[in-house]
């Protein structure tokens, strides 16, 4: 169960002073168990930019780089980068290959002497493409950070008045947030949730608990849709509430999708992440129905003999079976009876080492079905003509 420090301190009011560490050796007291600590790897001077000029150039390998003039702060800007397109006004020359930003925007600059542990090395001031890039605008993936409509398609553009150039990023997008990784036996299924974790950190703490489930609730008899239940003793309860005024196109609100993000699940749509949200919060397994695709009632029920669960046709690429049957597995995985992953012919030596054989020992085997390697059946042949 991953626990995202922040969001427990949402609903359990822990010391300010209390480190993560600390956090981590009360709940194993409790017999939580930590399996590591995530996050919060980030460091150096990664700030808020403001990007004042932007000046695409074609490359002789067909690619279209941006060179770019981004404010970063007073404290922070160059005195003076004459090359750099605009004017020449204190600030940094980037180079960059994305094209979803423009001139005035936000973004995230990852200046030289920053770590970001997603890319596992430091950044620094190199010349590329006939320019010093000094520095890196970064994208939601360089940050750890989950995609939306807006970043998927390249660099992390901030909101219009969220911040200002020379702010750190780190605070400004809670970077620095970490996430507890615990260990859950089988008979602590309640910690599975951040309501369950909490009240055990409470009580580890002695500290007031606020729980999230205590709130009001629309009463039993307000109209919903219709559900019908021929399982009672499977399914002994089935709640349906009706949520109108949602507009499923609007996009996740950035501290949910984060908190999602960082509880180790995926951040998808509004609708898919609200209910996340609430397992994730409350422990509780739901489901989100579009009300304008339903026909008939919800109805709950075992399945009949020979019934199969229907499901999607996997995209191209993404797993399962693609045209004709034939077997579309994701990039740069083989079929498990492929002879790379096993250790067969092909493999390097320590995947055959690994497979229980040593390097060449295939290569063997085959030579001797065939009566020797190439040169020496060669010389027999060649021997024989002579004779």
């Amino acid at each position: 169960m991953r626990v995202p420090v922040e969001w427990l301190r949402s609903v359990v009011e822990l010391p300010a002073e209390a480190t993560t560490e600390e956090i981590a050796d009360r709940l194993t007291m409790y017999d939580l168990k930590l399996e590591e600590i995530v996050g919060g790897g980030i460091t150096g001077p990664l700030t808020v930019g403001r990007v004042l000029a932007v000046q695409p150039e074609k490359q002789k390998n067909g690619k279209t780089i941006n060179w770019c003039r981004v404010d970063v702060g007073p404290e922070r800007n160059e005195p003076s980068v004459p090359d750099a397109p605009g004017d020449d006004v204190p600030s940094r020359g980037i180079v960059c290959g994305a094209h979803n930003f423009g001139v005035g925007d936000l973004v995230v600059v990852s200046l030289p002497g920053t770590h970001l542990p997603e890319l596992g090395f430091e950044i620094g001031s190199r010349k590329t493409y006939g320019h010093v890039s000094d520095g890196m605008i970064c994208s939601t993936r360089e940050l750890g950070l989950p995609d939306d409509e807006t970043s998927a398609a390249g660099i992390l553009v901030l909101e219009p008045g969220s911040a200002t150039p020379g702010d750190d990023a780190v605070t400004v997008l809670g970077l620095g947030d970490q996430t507890l990784d615990l260990e859950v036996n089988p008979d602590r299924a309640y910690a599975l949730s951040l309501r369950g974790v909490g009240r055990d950190a409470a009580l580890a703490f002695d500290v007031p608990f606020a729980d999230p489930a205590d709130r009001p609730v629309p009463s039993a008899d307000t109209p919903a849709y219709p559900v019908r239940v021929e399982d009672p003793e499977g399914c002994p309860v089935f709640t349906a509430l009706v949520v109108s005024g949602v507009d499923p196109t609007a996009p996740t609100p950035a501290w949910m999708a984060r908190r999602i993000t960082d509880a180790g699940m995926r951040s998808i749509s509004l609708t898919v992440d609200v209910s996340n949200y609430v397992m994730l919060e409350l422990g509780q397994p739901n489901h989100c129905y579009d009300r304008d695709r339903l026909q008939g009632d919800v109805v709950v029920r075992r399945a009949r003999e020979g019934e199969r669960l229907a499901r999607r046709r996997p995209r191209a690429g993404a797993g399962g079976r693609g045209p004709r049957g034939r077997a579309a597995g994701r990039a740069g995985r083989r079929h498990p009876r492929a002879g790379r992953d096993r250790g067969g012919r092909g493999a390097g030596p320590r995947r055959r080492a690994r497979a229980g054989r040593p390097p060449g020992a295939d290569q063997r085997r085959a030579d001797r079905a065939r009566g020797g390697p190439a040169h020496v059946r060669a010389q027999r042949l060649h021997g024989r003509a002579r004779r």
